[in-house]
């Protein structure tokens, strides 16, 4: 994995918006029409990343419908249950039904082109998606061809994602006697879409939001959260089994949600966790309101020497474009405090995690803070390496 050796390189988290004509043949994915489309949509994503300043490339994850659902396509064993209400943010609902309803009404749920359905499993959990991701790592390498880059990362779930919006973790499953059976055997089986993305040369980005919110469940005491999240852990790590830390980044976050995010977990009540992951690379949100302050957490906790932080300098919750002096000043911190080698320019999290017409962030503005992104990490590497 690539670390900041001689200037601040930059990267995002993964998801990026599908471009309209891609949308349109979205009900014939599995067609040639709709393969040569999405071919030439990865080209164009990667080149236009790599023009825009980005160094750590992805495909936007632009062969998936979203990032709920891509699971039932590689996953055997479930089944989707549309009588479920998905259970999303339990306590921000609880606080903020009325924004939430409107919310839903036209994001995430209510704009995506395959909305989400909660799924369980029903039998047992193997993985089938190989056809589905060499055709992505066949089309990732064919679009890299006279691209300048300094590395590629894909994104993929969690083990605890399967299942993820069914009303709790238990009814996510109807077939294994316990939930950690369960989760093992989601493990075991995502463990080969991650070992395949490494084998092929690329970073595999572990995308977790499910442990931030176990922190954040009003159903769970502390020691509660404290075992569950020992129990999530060893099944990242049981997915991760035989790949070097070094080709592995963890991203957490708190979703896509554009709310009130009043109940969000403090990074300092996860960070230890995280460090129990076998991840050299850790993603998490650090440009939004509510989480710009925690660079503080880095005072009084120490960085392990093989880890790399990739904090969030732009947001996914704002249209407003950040100031490239401002993203700067947010990477000087970091550096300053664990080590300039050590930190890596990134967003808060992906800009379309569901395939929309309509991602909260309009495609524009999400390629002008990408260039913000490069222009403030030019600024900080002035700071960091030539102000000396």
């Amino acid at each position: 994995m690539k670390r900041s050796t001689e200037r601040i390189i930059t990267t995002h988290c993964g998801s990026l918006p599908r471009p309209a004509q891609l949308l349109d043949a979205l009900p014939d994915a599995g067609s040639d029409a709709y393969a040569q489309l999405l071919s030439a949509a990865v080209a164009d994503v990667i080149r236009l990343q790599a023009e825009t300043g980005i160094d750590v490339l992805g495909d936007g994850e632009l062969s998936k419908p979203g990032f709920f659902s891509y699971v039932t396509d590689r996953l055997s064993g479930f089944e989707p249950r549309p009588d479920l209400k998905p259970n999303l943010w339990p306590a921000e609902l609880r606080d903020f039904p009325e924004y939430y309803e409107q919310y839903f009404a036209g994001a995430i749920l209510g704009s995506a082109v395959a909305p989400p359905v909660p799924i369980v499993c029903v039998g047992p959990v193997t993985y089938r998606g190989q056809l589905a991701l060499q055709t992505d790592i066949a089309n990732i390498k064919a679009a890299l061809h006279g691209v300048a880059f300094e590395d590629v990362f894909v994104p993929a779930v969690g083990p605890a994602g399967p299942g993820s919006m069914a009303p709790t973790r238990a009814e996510a499953n109807e077939y294994y006697p316990t939930y950690e059976e369960y989760l093992f055997a989601v493990a075991d089986a995502v463990h080969e879409e991650y070992q395949a993305i490494v084998d092929a040369g690329f970073i595999v980005q572990v995308d977790d939001p499910f442990l931030a919110e176990l922190f954040t469940d009003p159903a769970l005491t502390r020691d509660e959260v404290e075992e569950r999240a020992e129990l999530h852990v060893g099944a990242i790590n049981r997915a991760l089994r035989n790949i070097p830390a070094d080709r592995v980044r963890y991203h957490t976050c708190y979703g896509i949600n554009e709310g009130p995010r009043v109940h969000d977990a403090p990074l300092a009540d996860l960070i230890e966790t995280i460090f129990k992951i076998n991840a050299s690379a850790i993603s998490f949100e650090g440009a939004n309101a509510r989480h710009e302050h925690e660079y503080h957490v880095f005072e009084n906790v120490k960085l392990p020497d093989d880890r790399v932080l990739i904090p969030g300098v732009i947001t996914h919750s704002s249209n407003i474009v950040e100031h490239p002096e401002l993203i700067a000043e947010r990477l000087v911190r970091y550096a300053r405090l664990v080590g300039r080698e050590r930190v890596i320019a990134g967003a808060d999290c992906g800009f379309s995690s569901q395939a929309t017409y309509k991602p909260e962030v309009h495609p524009t503005v999400m390629w002008a803070k990408f260039a913000a992104l490069r222009e403030g990490a030019e600024l900080a590497t002035d700071q960091l390496w030539r102000a000396r």
